[in-house]
This record gives structure tokens, sequence and C-alpha cells, in this order.
């Protein structure tokens, strides 16, 4: 069952002036698939999810190019990626119980969808966009920076986690002067706790597999089985 919005708004500690953007920014497309007369005064969160993905992207890239001024572009990356990957912006939303506000179809909500994490990181990316639209940057960045500045605290030692990713890709376009590119085999298990397999090639050549509970972590995992099948040993740090 679906909480009332007003509720959100204090658990968010922000007042929207235009609360029709944060009732947008929770109501997936299912449920608007599944009720079409819906469609007259409502739309779904996909528009918002993709300007949410742009401002929460630039801002967690302002904040560790500020943060960390003598790391490199690799270095900055893999902060970046620790910041934005959907396993955390699912953390963000979690804090506020996002999920439990979200408009859904039967079937997804009989599904255990609002624990999904790709759902739950989408839910608070369009937030984010609604917020923007309603208040601007600077209301963005006071409600989002404290939860940027908490993860990076919370990684352990601070240690600076590996981006695959951007290792394989300098690799290969050093070697090759190709990019890599991430194919999706297969998506299996129940809606709430998908796993994700997904292959890595260079031009014809596959270079590794990796599963994992999103797309992001899969393609993670592959990247990192394709350096380990190239040799040359794969850093933790």
């Amino acid at each position: 069952m679906r909480k009332p919005v007003d509720e959100l708004s204090g658990r968010l500690g922000v007042a929207f002036s235009d609360q029709r953007l944060l009732e947008q920014a929770l109501t997936h497309s299912s449920f608007l698939n599944e009720r079409v007369e819906e469609r007259m005064h409502l739309s779904s969160n996909e528009r918002l999810e993709f300007l949410g993905d742009a401002i929460v992207n630039f801002l967690a890239a302002r904040l560790v190019f500020e943060r960390f001024p003598d790391a490199g572009e690799g270095e900055l990356t893999a902060w970046r990626t620790a910041l934005i990957r959907t396993e955390t912006l699912a953390g963000f939303a979690q804090r506020y119980d996002l999920g439990a506000y979200v408009l859904l179809a039967r079937g997804e909500e009989s599904s255990g969808a609002r624990q999904r994490q790709a759902l739950l990181a989408d839910t608070f990316e369009a937030v984010i966009a609604a917020l923007f639209l309603d208040q601007g940057l600077d209301a963005v960045q006071t409600f989002l920076l404290p939860l940027f500045e908490a993860e990076l605290e919370s990684l352990p030692d601070r240690t600076l986690p590996v981006d695959y990713k951007s290792k394989l890709q300098a690799r290969i376009q050093a070697e090759r002067r190709v990019t890599p590119r991430y194919h999706e085999l297969d998506r299996s298990g129940p809606e709430h706790r998908p796993e994700f397999t997904v292959e890595v090639r260079a031009g014809d050549e596959r270079l590794g597999t990796g599963r994992g509970p999103s797309k992001q972590a899969a393609e993670q995992a592959a990247a990192r089985a394709a350096l380990d099948a190239l040799g040359g040993g794969v850093s933790e740090g």
C-alpha cells in the first residue's frame, strides 16, 4: 500500500512549492500503463529521472573534483562512481523510505518492486530533478551534498574504490584504439531481486562476462573479468 505523499515532504525536509512535481517524481510508468485514464493529469517520472541523473552526476563530479585536488582523471572517475552507482542512490532512497510513496501497477506492487534497487535509484534521481525544477540548484546541493559527504566518509579507510570499467577502457584504448562495449546477455531472478549478466567486447572479441544485481554492477564485474583475462594484475586500490 502506498503511503500519502504529504508525509514525504516532512521526511525529506523540503517543502515543495509545486507538489505536482513531487507527485510526478513518484509516478512509475507501470502505473500509467495500467490506468490509462490517469494520463490526463499524471505523467511518469521517466523524464525527471533523465534530468536527475545528469544533476546527480554533475554534483558528484564537482564534489570529488574539489575534494581531491591532487587526483587524476581515473581516480576522480572512481570516486564519482562510488557516489552515483545504483546501490548508493538506492541507499539514499531507503533513508527516506521513497519506495513506500511510489505509484505502482498492481503487478509491480505484488512483485516487491518497492524494494528493488534500480527502481529506488531511479526514483531518487526523479525526486532530485523535481527539487531542482521547484527550487533550483542551490536547494539540490543543500539536500544532496550531505548525503554524498556521508557516503565518502563511510568508505572503509576512505579507500579509493576500483573502477574496473575505467581501467579496462584506458587499457583497450591505448592498446587497440577502440572503446570497450557492454551488452546485456541475460536478466534473471525475481523482479525485486534481479541478476544481470553482461559481456564486454572490443570490436568482435569478447573480453569477459560478469554478473551483478544491477547492470552497472554486472558491467564492473565483466570489466574486472576482462582485466584478469588480459593479465597484468588488477589492483584493489
